[in-house]
């Protein structure tokens, strides 16, 4: 087997951890919340002012499809294909429902890297990495919080970049 063929056929092995599913849906459940609190306020103004209870019939329909598809079937396909895997000279991010992408991201490219958390995930102790190239920026969302330091410090150094900058 080649040098190339070994390098095009290796699986990435690395994935967020499984609280990641938590907070994703929890926060689909807040944005669901917020478009339940729409429905309501339509209904109770259609009631009120005697207008046409359509609407109400076909959001509530939406709000159940959007429920069982992004918040119960979507964060777990999210989190079975995202994969990523650190190497000296690149980061390979595998992503994406319908249509895989896998990036590489050469850390000769990279120029600074960005940790964060939402509140969400603090809670659960995780946060994200940000990967800044001149070209796009590419995230990590869901890693524990110790684990996400320690990348972003591996990354830092395999590109090259000061601790200033990062």
């Amino acid at each position: 087997m080649t040098e190339r063929s070994r390098y095009m056929n290796r699986e990435l092995k690395r994935r967020l951890h499984r609280d990641y599913l938590k907070v994703y849906r929890i926060s689909e459940l807040i944005s669901n919340g917020v478009f339940l609190a729409v429905i309501l306020t339509y209904l109770g103004l259609a009631l009120a002012f005697d207008w046409t209870l359509l609407p109400v019939w076909i959001c509530a329909g939406l709000l159940v499809l959007s429920l069982i598809v992004f918040t119960w079937i979507v964060p777990g396909v999210k989190y079975k294909r995202f994969r990523y895997e650190l190497f000296e000279e690149e980061l390979e991010i595998e992503s994406g429902i319908i249509f895989i992408s896998n990036v590489l991201v050469p850390m000769v490219r990279v120029q600074h890297v960005e940790l964060g958390s939402g509140p969400l995930m603090r809670k659960f102790e995780l946060a994200s990495i940000s990967v800044v190239t001149a070209a796009t920026t590419h995230k990590i969302s869901g890693l524990k919080r110790d684990d996400a330091e320690q990348l972003k410090r591996s990354i830092g150094k395999l590109a090259k970049v000061d601790e200033g900058d990062e």
